[in-house]
C-alpha cells in the first residue's frame, strides 16, 4: 500500500495565510513562505497554496509569491486560484510549482483539464472540488465557495478523471473549519468510483480524524490547515500516531 500523504494547506489572501470556518469568518495567521518552509522541515509530504480570492476578484494568481515559495521548499507543492487559461498554468509551473489546482476554471471551461493534461501531463493536474451537501445531494461551488453550480460532486469528479486530472482535491464545505472530522462517507464513495488519488479536505480536528479518513474514508492524502497553523498538532506527532496504528506514512 502506498504511503498516505499529510498535506498542510495554506489559504492565501493579500500575501498572507488566512483561515476561516465554512469559508467565512476569515483571519490572518502568518507568512506563507515562512510557514511553508516550517512544514517542510517538520516532514510534511506536500503543501497546497490557494489564492482564495483571485477567482472572485477576477485577477491572476500570485506568480511572484510562488517564486519565493519555490526558493524555500524542498518538497512538492500545489498552487491554485485565479487560473483561467493555459498561459496561467505555464507561468505557475515555470515559477516553481509542482502541480496546479483547477477549480472555478475547470467548471467554467472543462476543456482546460484536457488541454492541461495534454500539454503538461496528468501528474500536474489537480482538480479541486468545493462541494456542499444539502438534502442528500452534493453540489459543487465556485469562486471560493460563493456560487453554486449545476455540477454534482460524484459525476463531476468522474468527468474530471476522464478529462485527464491526476488527482481530486475534495473539500466538504459542510465540514470546513468545523474540526468535527472529514466527510468520510463521501470520500469513500469517491475513492471507490475513481482510479486517481483523492485528497481529503475539510473538518480535521484531531489525529483520530486522520486515521478515520485513511481507513473508512479511503483517502490517499489528508489536507488540513487550522490544526497545523495553530500548532495543535505537529506533522511528526501525526505521522507517529498513524504509524502506531499501522497506517503507512513516510517517517
Amino acid at each position: 500500500m502506498l504511503a498516505k500523504r499529510i498535506i498542510p494547506c495554506l489559504d492565501v489572501r493579500n500575501g498572507q495565510t488566512v483561515k476561516g470556518i465554512n469559508f467565512v469568518n476569515i483571519r490572518e495567521v502568518g507568512d506563507p513562505v515562512e510557514m511553508g518552509a516550517n512544514y517542510a522541515e517538520q516532514g510534511a509530504d506536500e503543501l497546497v497554496f490557494l489564492d482564495i480570492t483571485a477567482s472572485h476578484e477576477g485577477r491572476k494568481t500570485f506568480v511572484q509569491l510562488v517564486k519565493r515559495i519555490a526558493l524555500h521548499l524542498n518538497i512538492p507543492f500545489t498552487v491554485g486560484g485565479g487560473i483561467g487559461e493555459l498561459s496561467d498554468i505555464e507561468a505557475l509551473l515555470a515559477a516553481g510549482a509542482d502541480k496546479v489546482s483547477l477549480n472555478t476554471a475547470a467548471i467554467r471551461n472543462p476543456e482546460l483539464i484536457n488541454r492541461m493534461a495534454l500539454n503538461f501531463g496528468s501528474q500536474f493536474v489537480v482538480t479541486a472540488i468545493d462541494a456542499k451537501e444539502e438534502n442528500g445531494v452534493w453540489t459543487a461551488y465556485i469562486n471560493g465557495g460563493r456560487i453554486p453550480t449545476d455540477k454534482e460532486l460524484f459525476s463531476w469528479a468522474r468527468e474530471c478523471e476522464d478529462r485527464g486530472a491526476g488527482e481530486i482535491l475534495f473539500t466538504s464545505m459542510n465540514h470546513d473549519g468545523t474540526r468535527n472530522g472529514f466527510a468520510c462517507e463521501a470520500l469513500s464513495r469517491l475513492s471507490e468510483s475513481l482510479s486517481i488519488p483523492i485528497i481529503a479536505s475539510g473538518g480535521a480536528g484531531n489525529m483520530e480524524h486522520f486515521a478515520e479518513v485513511f481507513t473508512s474514508g479511503k483517502a490517499d492524502a489528508g489536507l488540513a490547515a487550522s490544526i497545523f497553523h495553530f500548532n495543535e498538532i505537529t506533522v511528526p506527532q501525526l505521522k507517529s500516531y498513524l504509524a502506531e496504528r499501522n497506517i503507512p506514512v513516510r517517517l
